[in-house]
């Protein structure tokens, strides 16, 4: 009896909270807060662990990063990413068996499930971004950090049983609460919330993500884990001409954004075509890694620690062209061959990079001298971060919260809008959702559109009001179906399969002896199934010119399961998205 108190005072603390948190919003803020410490602590438990990983293994100084490093040892370069590199294919082989599902995205849980995720696999995702990260892969942490963060904020909710709005906005704020946590950059983090997570900006759900994104960097600056500045030479004043040749970066780093997506999926198109083992080709690519860390170490981990540790160190030109081009060779191969993480890291370091090299080329003109080249830095930091992780509000914010410059600030604005149009149209992804697009996921946002796939066919048909036999004469169908008695009635054949509709008031006026029910069918081959959602069933009503269909089981056995009209269809279309929108504007 002593042990059943615990579990019904916790149960009996759950439904509190949840009636609270369903009837009043300043209780939303609460969790929203709580998510946010949450998140903060994960961001500091996976920034301690993946440090003590590169100092033990590639034998750094306390507090050092891989990536800012002047030389590592070589054998370590070369073994410890193709051991990792194999360790973490065996384990993912080993998983695929046991959990062959793909882990559901906080982009895509909110896009598609209303913000259902599984912890479980969440915790996965990030142990492997440590494991890929801590071995010196080209990857960075944020797809470990926003996964966990979403997934413990998504279990949270749905143990609270949200509402599927509040459900999508919780996992909002626990993604915001770590990026801000990880860039100590709390307007970056609620952006990135905003931008990417939900795919929405409201006043109905911006408030929680701005609390939740304060409260996680907040946690991670109190258990010493915050960012510092970056540390960078930036004009007090920018000309007017000077924002031409910045519009351009933006456009060449919206260019450069798409030469790294393609190439990380040409990359893994070749990895998948070559017959590797999936299990050994993180090793492969770990090898690949290796030899270019022995060039560079700058081409290993995310290259945080190298983008605040150089960018206001002016190198040779062909040096920093050097460095991106074995940096983004890095990347592409690491996340090509099954390393986990993103590009979001790595897009940073790689945009420093271009606007440097981008300022080597301008250098020859003479009234660009007195613009220094970190300013460029910045813009292409960006400006590459934009177009790849598609967030133009976002790389903004970093911006102004990195920089503390407001002047910088306009000018990475500028860049970061161009480079993001630049995507747009001539790509139409961002490096996420050209994954979704990849695996066949039908978003390119955050966008709430799951409700469209939950509302089926199977959910909106009603029973059919008459069957009759396609071989039944007209004499005998006019007198079981009196003109005006029906507007429509499903035809069957003799195995009772669909075969197609007919109209009572035209079969009351055909003449001809002899006729049959079949001689005046319609829209043979034409139905819907149960699983098919509302749109597909709208695009099937335009395309045959119907009122309504007959729903039949499957198309292998035919038999009729019910009738859908297109105007109860459009009704409830209407009234689906009329119910969206009124949670989006907080109505």
């Amino acid at each position: 009896m002593s042990e059943a108190l615990p579990d019904s005072a916790w149960s009996q603390a759950l439904q509190r909270l949840r009636a609270l948190a369903r009837a009043d919003e300043a209780w939303l803020a609460v969790l929203a807060a709580g998510v946010g410490m949450a998140a903060g602590c994960g961001v500091a438990a996976v920034n301690a662990i993946t440090g003590l990983m590169h100092i033990y293994l590639f034998l750094l100084p306390q507090g050092g990063g891989i990536s800012e490093a002047a030389r590592l040892p070589p054998l370590r370069v070369l073994l410890v990413p193709a051991g990792g590199g194999l360790v973490l294919g065996v384990i993912t082989a080993v998983l695929s068996r046991f959990r062959p599902r793909v882990p559901v995205d906080p982009i895509e849980a909110n896009a598609l499930y209303g913000g259902r995720m599984s912890l479980t696999d969440s915790i996965v995702v990030t142990v492997q971004t440590m494991l890929s990260n801590g071995v010196g892969a080209s990857v960075g942490m944020e797809a470990g950090y926003a996964q966990f963060a979403a997934g413990l904020a998504s279990k949270f909710g749905q143990a609270l049983r949200l509402r599927r709005n509040d459900l999508r906005v919780l996992v909002g704020c626990g993604a915001a609460a770590a990026i801000g946590g990880a860039f100590n950059a709390p307007l970056c983090g609620a952006f990135y919330g905003i931008e990417l997570i939900m795919g929405v900006y409201t006043m109905a759900s911006l408030p929680y993500v701005v609390i939740a994104a304060l409260a996680g960097t907040l946690t991670v600056q109190a258990l010493g884990f915050g960012t510092p500045p970056l540390t960078v030479t930036l004009p007090q004043t920018i000309p007017d001409s000077a924002y031409v040749l910045i519009l351009v970066l933006g456009v060449v780093c919206g260019l450069a954004g798409i030469v790294i997506m393609r190439g990380a999926t040409l990359i893994e198109a070749g990895f998948r075509a070559s017959g590797i083992p999936p299990w050994a080709r993180p090793a492969l690519a770990g090898l690949v890694v290796g030899a270019l860390g022995c060039i560079t170490p700058k081409a290993m981990s995310s290259g945080h620690s190298a983008l605040h540790a150089y960018i206001d160190v002016n190198y040779p030109f062909f040096m920093v062209l050097g460095f991106f081009v074995i940096k983004a060779l890095a990347s592409a191969v690491s996340i090509g061959a099954g390393f986990r993480g993103g590009l979001f890291f790595a897009s940073l370091f790689l945009g420093a990079l271009l606007g440097k090299v981008f300022a080597g080329l301008l250098g020859v003109m003479p009234f660009m001298a007195h613009l220094p080249p970190g300013l460029f830095a910045v813009v292409g930091m960006s400006g590459l971060a934009a177009s790849v992780v598609g967030g133009p509000m976002t790389m903004t914010f970093l911006a102004l919260e990195s920089t503390r410059s407001f002047t910088a600030t306009m000018a990475v604005l500028a860049a970061a809008i161009a480079s993001t149009l630049t995507t747009r149209r001539l790509f139409g992804y961002s490096f996420a959702t050209w994954r979704f697009h990849l695996r066949g996921a039908p978003i390119r946002s955050g966008v709430d559109i799951g409700w469209v796939r939950a509302l089926t066919v199977g959910r909106m048909m009603r029973s059919a009001p008459k069957i009759v036999q396609s071989e039944m004469s007209l004499a005998d169908f006019r007198r079981e179906v009196p003109a005006g008695a029906l507007a429509r009635v499903i035809v069957v054949d003799e195995q009772a399969r669909y075969a197609g509709m007919i109209y009572p008031p035209e079969a009351a006026v055909a003449t001809g002896e002899g006729r049959k029910v079949a001689d005046l069918m319609h829209h043979q081959g034409r139905f819907l199934v149960p699983g098919m959602n509302v749109r597909e069933a709208l695009d099937t009503f335009e395309q045959v010119a119907a009122d309504a269909l007959a729903v039949v089981d499957d198309a292998e056995h035919m038999k009729v399961v019910g009738l859908v009209t297109e105007q109860h269809a459009l009704r409830r279309y209407s009234e689906e998205l009329d119910r969206r929108h009124r949670e989006i504007s907080g109505a």
